[in-house]
C-alpha cells in the first residue's frame, strides 16, 4: 500500500441528461483508492450543496479529505460536458470556482512531505493562489506525477514549463504532446522522438503518451514500452485517461514491470470508456478476464 497525495480541482461533471462527480485528480484517486492505497485529496469546495455531496462522496468512497477545503465565497466547481457521436468529451469549464482558490497551510504541507507519490494537473494551475500553493508544494514532494490537461484557454506555455520540469513524471495524450511540442520548437513530426526530446527538455526519466483506443506508449529508462490498445464499444470517455494514469502509477510504485504496468492500465482505461461517467467500479477479476479472456 502506497500513501499517495491528489492535488486540484474537484467538481461536478453537468452530462446532457445527469450529472457525476469528478475533477481529474480526484478520478486518479478514487481509483488509487480502489487499488489499495491510501490516497488524499487537497482541493476546495464551495459551502454549498454540490459542495457537501463531493465531501460526503469522497469519504464514503475512503480518499482522505481532511485537506478537502471549504470556501465561503467561491461556488463548487461544474463543468459541462458534451459528448459527440463517438462518445469523446469537450467542456465548459466554469470560472472562478472554489477549486481556484486552494490554500498553502502547514497540514497541506505535512501530508505532501509525507506521501510516497504527488500527483497534479495543469488545469488547477489556471489561477494564481491555486497555482502559487501547488509551486510551493512541489517543492516538497518527493516523487511528482504531473498530468497533462490542456483545457483552452487555461494554460500558457510558461506555467507548463515551470510544471514540466518539477515533475518526475508526465503523462500526455497524443495531441497535447504535439502541441507542447511545438510550443517547445521541437522539429520532429515523430511520437517517440518529441518524447524524447521533452524528456530531455524537463529532464524528465519517465513519460507516458495515451492515444486513445490505440493504447498508449510508455517512456521509461531509455526504454520504450508499447501497448496497442484494447477494442472496446465506447459509452463515454470521461475520466479514462485519469483511471489509466491511477493504474500504471500504482504498478509502477509498487515495482511492477512496466511493460505488465502499461498493459494493465490500458485495460482499466478501456474499461472506463466502455461505462458511464468516470469512475464506474472495476474489480481485479474484471481486469483479468478482459486482457486475457478464455
Amino acid at each position: 500500500m502506497k500513501n499517495i497525495v491528489c492535488f486540484g480541482e474537484v467538481l461536478w461533471d453537468v452530462f446532457p441528461a445527469h450529472k457525476k462527480i469528478g475533477g481529474a485528480p480526484l478520478n486518479v484517486a478514487l481509483r488509487l483508492q480502489s487499488l489499495d492505497n491510501h490516497v488524499s485529496i487537497i482541493s476546495r469546495i464551495g459551502n454549498d450543496k454540490k459542495g457537501k455531496k463531493i465531501e460526503a462522496y469522497i469519504i464514503e468512497q475512503g480518499v482522505y479529505a481532511e485537506n478537502l477545503q471549504v470556501d465561503e465565497k467561491l461556488k463548487t466547481g461544474k463543468v459541462k460536458v458534451m459528448l459527440n457521436q463517438k462518445g469523446s468529451a469537450s467542456y465548459d469549464i466554469k470560472f472562478p470556482r472554489a477549486w481556484d482558490n486552494i490554500q498553502l497551510n502547514e497540514n497541506t504541507e505535512n501530508i505532501t512531505r509525507n506521501a510516497d507519490a504527488f500527483i497534479y494537473g495543469s488545469l488547477v494551475a489556471r489561477d494564481e493562489t491555486s497555482r502559487h500553493t501547488l509551486y510551493a508544494l512541489l517543492k516538497l514532494a518527493k516523487y511528482k506525477v504531473f498530468d497533462i490537461n490542456l483545457r483552452e484557454p487555461y494554460y500558457t506555455i510558461d506555467v507548463l514549463n515551470h510544471l514540466m520540469k518539477a515533475a518526475d513524471f508526465i503523462k500526455f495524450n497524443d495531441d497535447e504532446i504535439f502541441e507542447i511540442g511545438d510550443l517547445f520548437d521541437s522539429k520532429t513530426h515523430s511520437l517517440e522522438q518529441n518524447i524524447k526530446f521533452i524528456a530531455e527538455h524537463t529532464n524528465t526519466k519517465t513519460i507516458c503518451v495515451t492515444k486513445g483506443r490505440h493504447g498508449a506508449i510508455l517512456y521509461c529508462n531509455d526504454t520504450y514500452y508499447y501497448n496497442s490498445g484494447y477494442q472496446i464499444e465506447v459509452v463515454d470517455t470521461v475520466g479514462a485517461g485519469d483511471s489509466f494514469l491511477a493504474s500504471l502509477i500504482n504498478m509502477l510504485l509498487k515495482d511492477g514491470k512496466p511493460q505488465d504496468a502499461l498493459d494493465f492500465a490500458c485495460a482499466i482505461g478501456a474499461l472506463v470508456a466502455g461505462s458511464e461517467g468516470a469512475n464506474p467500479k472495476i474489480n481485479k477479476d474484471d481486469i483479468n478476464k478482459f486482457i486475457c479472456p478464455k
